[in-house]
């Protein structure tokens, strides 16, 4: 379908009765009868005593404003409008060409040429769809975003059409393979330290969907964006989803935990006012961890991080829950860590394993939970007295 041979049909409601075009400033007369306030003004102004559509007599020749209609006419036009702009596919095959023999030199026009591409690849899954198919164009956004990071605007720009084309690539192992993937991590690592929020939400996006193996200078950058606890919260958000994929590499767990992880995933757990996406994604983070001894060590020997795991037991979520009791049954009944056991204890997590047990959770949780007890061989009478002479609430989930 070409766009071009496209006719604007205009709904008959948003044309004035006298000029037939669309009303700019909609009125209505007594009769209820709306006009565009130009044309209705001239009727009147010419001596005219009645309404022009039923020609009935006037009994007041005061115009009240259709604000409801104005508004019903400024979306249909914003609406219109937008389609207008779409671009053809022939007009994008058309950019990305003009794209490949000017990207040398960073100019002006090269700068409206990504801005359209990306507009195109907004609109819809289909149209990034489509533009992620042209033979070549992702293995040159990653050439073209290499080339031009001093341009660093213009950078941000490509990293972000990148992301969304990339979200849906039908062969993204095979991108991965092909790419250098050294230099393109340097250039993540610059757009993560200087880039903006948006495009660094991309980036991120950009390295959890090629699931390149992340080095020590991507994990540091992913690990200050959460000890700054950045916002928005999507930033933080994408930076844990991103760590989620990578860390199913033992060695990058390893390399994780010891540029202190463990520290940073504590303090956000313990930071007030965080979304319950963040918390269920932190603890899965951390339940992934309890896998390598660094990780379990780490976590043993930061008092705040496990005080932290157990207050968010039964607080957030179903999922919370579960990643952080499997976190603690890891600890202290899989490995037998001392240090973990008696930070359970001091922090009052056997009241709340107790609570677990009495609670809607599921299966897994409840075993894991009575595991921990018959461990610590708790007296539940004793151990939900000590909890009520501390707190003054108890309420599970």
């Amino acid at each position: 379908m070409v766009r071009d041979d496209l006719r604007v049909s205009i709904p008959s409601l948003f044309k004035c009765p006298i000029s037939l075009d669309v009303m700019n400033s909609p009125v209505s007369l007594c009769t209820g009868v709306t006009y565009d306030r130009s044309s209705i003004q001239r009727w009147l102004d010419s001596g005219h005593n009645t309404c022009p559509a039923t020609m009935q007599q006037l009994q007041t020749k005061e115009i009240v404003p259709n604000h409801t209609l104005k508004r019903l006419i400024k979306i249909w036009s914003d609406s219109v409008q937008t389609q207008s702009n779409s671009l053809t596919q022939l007009q994008v095959r058309s950019l990305v060409n003009e794209l490949k023999l000017t990207y040398c030199e960073v100019d002006e026009n090269l700068f409206v040429i990504v801005d359209k591409l990306t507009s195109f690849a907004s609109e819809s899954n289909q149209n990034s769809k489509f533009l992620s198919k042209i033979d070549g164009f992702l293995e040159f956004l990653i050439e073209l975003f290499n080339k031009h990071l001093k341009k660093f605007y213009f950078a941000e720009k490509i990293v972000q059409l990148f992301s969304i084309l990339l979200e849906e690539a039908e062969d993204r192992h095979k991108l991965s393979k092909s790419i250098d993937k050294r230099e393109f991590l340097v250039s993540i690592s610059i757009i993560l330290q200087h880039g903006a929020s948006d495009s660094k939400i991309a980036a991120i996006r950009s390295l959890e969907l090629l699931a390149i193996d992340l080095d020590s200078n991507i994990l540091s950058e992913l690990i200050k964006i959460l000890r700054e606890n950045t916002k928005p919260d999507s930033l933080i958000d994408s930076c844990l989803s991103c760590l989620i994929s990578s860390l199913i590499n033992k060695r990058i767990r390893i390399k994780f935990v010891h540029l202190g992880a463990v520290e940073t995933l504590g303090k956000l757990l313990s930071e007030s006012n965080v979304s319950v996406s963040i918390i269920e994604k932190t603890m899965k983070i951390l339940e992934m961890l309890t896998a390598c001894k660094e990780g379990r060590k780490a976590i043993c020997e930061n008092e705040a991080c496990l005080n932290a795991i157990v207050k968010n037991l039964l607080k957030v979520s179903s999922p919370a829950t579960e990643h952080g009791v499997t976190i603690l049954w890891s600890l202290c009944c899989l490995f037998r860590e001392s240090k973990a056991q008696a930070g359970v204890v001091q922090s009052n997590g056997l009241t709340k394993l107790l609570l677990l047990m009495q609670s809607n959770c599921s299966h897994a949780v409840r075993q894991m939970s009575s595991d921990m007890l018959k461990m610590f061989r708790v007296n539940s009478k004793s151990c939900l007295i000590s909890y009520e002479t501390k707190t003054t609430h108890i309420m599970p989930f």
